[in-house]
């Protein structure tokens, strides 16, 4: 069956209480920088705020962050962002009674009846995934038409060729909007494109080559020597690989620096507030978000993404999965507060593979 978006039940904002609740209050930031107090923390689903006697929804949200009412809109801004005197909205309650109403429940439709005790309500190793691989094409073919979809990659994704040339096959396909990493992707897929080799393992056959360990470190020396991944990739043979296909195909790729990165290549972001707010920039207009293998850039990602999104003024929900081989690492996400998280526990080599026979073909 062809996927097609859920509706949003909005609150029902004229009966009680919401039709008599107050405004908002607020307070202007004492400094740049700093909240007043009792400020609110926004959260990761649709919020409304009481303005003029008007309930206006937030449309661009992001969890940990305060709301700065500014005439009859609200922004939602991070900490750092803050301006002094910006009129910050104040209150803990999160039913309208303060004029701040969180709608968790806009997407839940009917729900099934919940039994109080029953099996395996987690998702682990032992779950059946077949029904979230069928969603989940069915899913994606509807947003590569009508959607955003953002991937955060983990370096596994290259170590592997048949996964690294499943991965190219998506992004050549459309399935790629834009794609959230760091140094070691880029790293290991251009030594891949080079060497055939990821940290100097053959990435068909995983036999460690002679002197294999010099690889990336000559990549690098290679691409920082060049200016640029786009140089280096210009100036010889047209190599193969992620980076490779996302620049013919003119998806934007956000490199975000670590501290134990080598090199790194050029286009990593060093600076850890500007590479969150280039990662920001795709995570904010994401309406499907994919990470594989990668446990801190998921739940960095994750955590800057709303669980919805205004299009054409609609309401529709974000989807957010998480792939990797550890329970703990997919469950670190929604343990960190992006509940709307789906996770799937499986090797992301096997997934990707999967993926592109099912989206493309063999």
């Amino acid at each position: 069956m062809p996927f097609s978006l859920p509706e949003y039940q909005e609150p029902d904002f004229a009966a009680a209480p919401l039709a008599a609740a107050p405004d908002c209050a607020t307070a202007p930031a004492p400094a740049p920088g700093v909240a007043p107090d009792n400020f609110h923390a926004t959260t990761i689903y649709p919020e409304y705020f009481k303005i003029g006697g008007q309930w206006v929804l937030a449309h661009e949200s992001r969890m940990d962050c305060v709301a700065v009412v500014r005439g009859a809109d609200v922004s939602v801004v991070e900490f750092r962002n803050l301006k002094q005197g910006d009129a910050v909205a104040l209150g803990r309650s999160e039913d309208g009674s303060e004029g701040i109403l969180v709608h968790a429940a806009g997407f839940a439709g009917e729900q099934a009846l919940r039994e109080a005790f029953a099996f395996r309500t987690g998702r682990t190793r032992e779950t059946s995934y077949s029904r979230d691989y069928d969603t989940l094409y069915e899913l994606l073919r509807f947003e590569k038409v009508h959607g955003r979809i953002v991937w955060v990659l983990g370096p596994a994704v290259s170590f592997d060729s048949d996964s690294r040339n499943a991965m190219v096959s998506l992004i050549e396909a459309g399935f790629v909007h834009a794609v959230l990493a760091g140094n070691a992707l880029a790293t290991h897929d251009v030594e891949g494109a080079v060497f055939k080799t990821a940290l100097g393992q053959d990435i068909y056959t995983q036999a460690s080559r002679p002197g294999g360990h010099y690889h990336h470190l000559d990549v690098l020396n290679r691409v920082r020597r060049s200016g640029s991944l786009r140089a280096f990739m210009e100036s010889g043979p047209a190599p193969d690989g992620i980076m490779a296909a996302c620049l013919r195909a003119g998806v934007p790729v956000v490199l975000a620096g670590s501290i134990r990165d080598d090199g790194p290549m050029p286009e990593v972001i060093a600076d850890v507030y500007a590479a969150q707010n280039a990662m920001r920039e795709h995570a904010c207009r994401a309406t499907t978000m994919i990470s594989l293998a990668t446990q801190l850039h998921a739940i960095a990602s994750g955590n800057m993404t709303p669980a919805y999104q205004v299009v054409n003024g609609r309401v529709r929900p974000v989807y957010i999965y998480t792939v990797d081989i550890s329970e703990f690492a997919v469950n670190k996400l929604r343990d960190r507060g992006s509940l709307e998280v789906t996770s799937i526990v499986t090797n992301v080599q096997d997934f990707l593979v999967n993926l592109k026979r099912n989206l493309i073909g063999a």
